[in-house]
């Protein structure tokens, strides 16, 4: 019987999200989000990057470390159905598989020669959290990796609505302006449980050193107190 060797971590990435609420359901969808993959100390070598910065595009393949359990189920249920119907877990992106591995599709900003960390990538677009151990990373071949007209399955139904946010001024400019776009288009994909629709309640979202707490009305969300953590 073949012995599997252990993955090794080989970078973990430094984000705007401490916690898995509020994070984007795919990656790509808020470009806006400003992310670096910072290498384990065996791993900062240069040459391992050569040509790299040649590609828009990288794939970040990665473990759902908050998820990781020792059962698995065959059926999941996708927040894209609202939590309430069961589908295969091979036909999901569900972080809870038989083995917790992750696949992004992220920009890649460039490579920056950091004087401690040695190379670190600059990406946007990414959908980990803060301190997510990543695997590997390939490179995205457009002529390989798009396929024009491809079928979505059951996620082609009722694609995500954005949402009208409401933020008044005084909240906003708490903010860093590096990253008020990027907090803008996570709170227009509507960051609760598909299954939590509660028009009273109101959510904390920690966002790059900030809690944001609003709430949802329709399709309006509105912004109520933002305050350092």
């Amino acid at each position: 019987m073949c012995q599997v060797p252990p993955m090794k971590i080989i970078a973990r990435i430094h984000s705007d999200f401490p916690t898995k609420f509020g994070i984007p359901r795919q990656s790509g969808l808020v470009d806006a989000l400003k992310a670096t993959v910072v290498f384990e100390p065996e791993y900062r070598n240069s040459d391992a990057l050569r040509g790299l910065d040649g590609f828009s595009h990288i794939w970040l393949i990665w473990e759902f470390s908050k998820a990781v359990r020792d059962t698995w189920s065959p059926t999941v249920r996708p927040p894209r159905l609202g939590g309430n119907t069961r589908m295969g877990v091979f036909a999901t992106r569900s972080p809870f598989r038989p083995n917790p591995i992750g696949l992004s599709s992220v920009r890649l900003e460039g490579v920056i020669q950091h004087p401690e960390l040695g190379p670190v990538l600059s990406v946007a677009g990414a959908d980990l959290m803060d301190g997510t151990p990543i695997f590997d990373i390939k490179p995205y071949l457009p002529y390989g990796d798009c396929h024009p007209g491809a079928s979505g399955g059951f996620t082609d139904q009722g694609r995500d609505k954005l949402l009208t946010v409401d933020i008044p001024a005084r909240w906003l400019d708490l903010i860093p302006a590096d990253r008020r776009q990027a907090l803008l288009g996570v709170l227009a994909r509507d960051p609760r449980p598909p299954y939590q629709k509660d028009p009273n309640r109101i959510y904390g979202l920690p966002f790059a050193g900030f809690d944001v707490r609003f709430s949802v009305q329709e399709n309006r969300l509105t912004v109520c107190q933002v305050r350092a953590l």
